[in-house]
């Protein structure tokens, strides 16, 4: 069945990331990809801009279903593949809330993470202004407090959604890993940083990790001074 999957790609991008990591959860190793350089610009070729209109990755292709946003992804997945492999959609509505809930917060974290760590690749030189920066990185470290509340609030050794790990950490987890590599202060996000270290080692995080990460494990240095 993986064989007629076809995933375009580029390492360290957070919402790639997640649609590895769920196929790999869901025992779907053996699918077509292809790794595409953001610094070439191969994410833009005529192979992606046939399936996807936004010409961006993921971009994701079972069949003759084509699915490219990377939550839907992941969503499809576990509803066409249910039985098999980690079941990351609980069946009671409560628990399921709750994973919800957590996976479209993610956006809030990374969205704000990207605001300061890329705050100088995203904003023209005449355009910054270190009033917004400072703003962002008071949003941000908000951002953090609340994440580390949710996780005091399960009680340790806890996923992001309760005692068993679901959707929200693989969505979210590639955002989290930012923040150690980065350099984030770990006293900024102290339930954050031990939730990083519980799954890092997992099977399906460890197989797709990102490959330029596993030759340069240390990246620079945009969180150090939050």
């Amino acid at each position: 069945m993986a064989q007629s999957m076809l995933l375009y790609w580029s390492s360290g991008s957070p919402p790639c990331w997640r649609v590895k990591i769920a196929l790999e959860e869901k025992q779907l190793q053996g699918y077509k990809h292809k790794l595409l350089s953001f610094d070439k610009n191969e994410h833009k070729c005529e192979e992606v801009k046939a399936l996807n209109p936004r010409v961006q990755v993921p971009t994701f292709k079972h069949g003759d279903i084509v699915v490219n946003e990377s939550f839907a992804a992941c969503l499809y997945l576990e509803s066409a593949f249910k039985s098999q492999g980690t079941r990351l959609i609980p069946d009671d509505p409560a628990e399921q809330a709750l994973v919800y809930q957590r996976m479209f917060e993610t956006n809030n974290l990374q969205q704000k993470m990207y605001d300061v760590a890329f705050y100088e690749w995203h904003v023209p030189e005449g355009e910054r202004h270190e009033s917004a920066l400072k703003r962002n990185k008071e949003s941000l470290i908000a951002e953090l407090k609340l994440w580390d509340g949710y996780l005091e609030e399960m009680g340790k050794g806890s996923y992001l959604a309760g005692k068993n790990f679901t959707m929200a950490d693989v969505v979210c987890f590639p955002v989290i890993v930012f923040f150690p590599r980065l350099h984030c202060p770990p006293e900024r996000c102290p339930r954050l940083m031990e939730y990083y270290k519980m799954l890092k080692d997992r099977p399906s995080i460890k197989a797709s990790w990102p490959p330029h990460w596993l030759e340069k494990p240390e990246g620079q240095d945009m969180l150090k001074n939050l």
